[in-house]
């Protein structure tokens, strides 16, 4: 059901197939792994039908269901961000976050919160305590994470829109992993400002749709769609260390959008994007325990033992790691900058494989995905992914990198994969 068809149910229509298919669309593992809360049919209808009632009627969005990320604060709910005891270190503000409500001002309908990778702290959808999660299409291969409840809710069907975010890559993965289409803003924003952090450096606020329509409608709703008159002008980036079929899928599927990156510019991307994974981890390591620090060794016992090892990199590194970090951080923007200068658009794969099955999922594979996603996370910018099929049946997705949410490439770029 896409938005439109959302729509058209009375309340209590919505409110009870919203329930239906957040129990008949998973298995129930899956639904633990991937819900975190779900709002009572009755609440669920209270909710469709203040949505309906003015001023929310007659906004953009009105009566169409979302589930959040669990690092968004909702009214009246705790914020567990995939966690076992966050909310007895950080209690959620009782009003609730500022992209929630943003979201409710447009006349969007909270449903629920999602799980996610413990404190968002890694890409493979995997956690220990609420279980990992699944692609829905695909059992025993990763959502991709950590906005992996939330993908697996719109891959499902359950809502047609939901809520992520994306520190190094947590909306583009999952979006492309799942076939779906995914958008994330800017670092430091006031919808991510307020959620529970990872690196404030790289944290965007995102969310996900099934469709291009769909996803220009949120984008219209939620930041503005911009055109320009001119030809827009971008180029596609062949990566290293891509699967072949994905490589090929990928760069035939940009040819909707721009050629092949000149000599020039490909050596000079290429060079430039060496370092930011170093960069990327570095930031990532020294941002995320400055979020946990008050309580992180009091509660060492109860993190994710992988999670625990991210955060406690923290100890290892050198000050010519931060220095070199900080100076990769400064020539990847700059590098940027002077890409925006001539182009509109940079477009590279968004994933280098297919949905990893559980044994994949590991250091090397973490490390080939983070290697794609990592300059646009470094360059804090905007990325609209799109879903790219593959021969198997399953699907990897391209990151089209813009320098502004309301960027015209956004628009444009959409119309070009409206039928994918």
């Amino acid at each position: 059901m896409n938005f439109a068809d959302w729509q058209q149910l009375s309340p209590a229509d919505a409110a009870r197939e919203l329930h239906r298919r957040s129990t008949a669309l998973l298995s129930p593992t899956q639904q633990r792994a991937a819900l975190a809360v779900v709002l009572s049919e009755e609440a669920l209808a209270a909710n469709f039908t203040a949505a309906r009632t003015a001023p929310l009627a007659t906004q953009p969005l009105a009566g169409v269901p979302y589930f959040a990320k669990d690092l968004f604060d909702a009214p009246g709910l705790p914020t567990f961000a995939g966690s076992t005891f966050l909310p007895e270190v950080r209690p959620a503000p009782p009003e609730g976050g500022a992209f929630v409500r943003a979201l409710h001002a447009t006349g969007a309908v909270f449903a629920g919160k999602t799980h996610l990778h413990e404190f968002a702290y890694g890409i493979t959808g995997e956690n220990s305590t609420y279980g990992d999660c699944e692609h829905p299409r695909f059992p025993g291969r990763t959502t991709g994470g950590s906005s992996s409840g939330s993908a697996a809710a719109v891959a499902a069907g359950i809502v047609p829109l939901a809520l992520g975010s994306d520190t190094g890559g947590s909306v583009r993965v999952p979006a492309a992993w799942c076939g779906l289409y995914g958008f994330r803003l800017a670092p430091r924003d006031a919808w991510i400002a307020d959620a529970f952090p990872l690196s404030p450096t790289c944290d965007t606020a995102g969310w996900f749709t099934a469709n291009a329509t769909d996803m220009r409608l949120a984008i219209s709703a939620l930041t503005g769609l911009r055109t320009l008159a001119r030809p827009l002008r971008g180029c596609y980036l062949d990566m290293p260390g891509v699967d072949a079929d994905v490589a090929l899928a990928c760069r035939t599927a940009a040819e909707r959008l721009a050629p092949p990156a000149d000599p020039v510019v490909r050596d000079d991307l290429l060079h430039g994007f060496a370092p930011t994974l170093d960069a990327y981890h570095t930031t990532v390591a020294l941002e995320a325990w400055e979020a946990h620090k008050a309580w992180a060794e009091r509660c060492r016992d109860r993190y994710d033992p992988v999670v625990w090892s991210r955060l406690n990199r923290v100890h290892s590194l050198t000050p010519a790691q931060l220095d070199s970090a900080q100076f990769a951080l400064t020539a990847v923007r700059l590098l940027w900058t002077k890409f925006f200068l001539t182009y509109d658009f940079l477009v590279l794969p968004a994933t280098p494989c297919a949905a990893l099955t559980k044994p994949e999922c590991n250091l090397e594979n973490r490390t080939r995905v983070l290697t794609l996603t990592a300059p646009a996370s470094l360059g804090g910018l905007p990325v609209l992914t799109v879903p790219v099929a593959l021969p198997s049946g399953l699907t990897t997705g391209l990151q089209i990198i813009v320098n502004h949410p309301q960027s015209p490439v956004v628009n444009w770029a959409l119309e070009r994969f409206a039928d994918a």
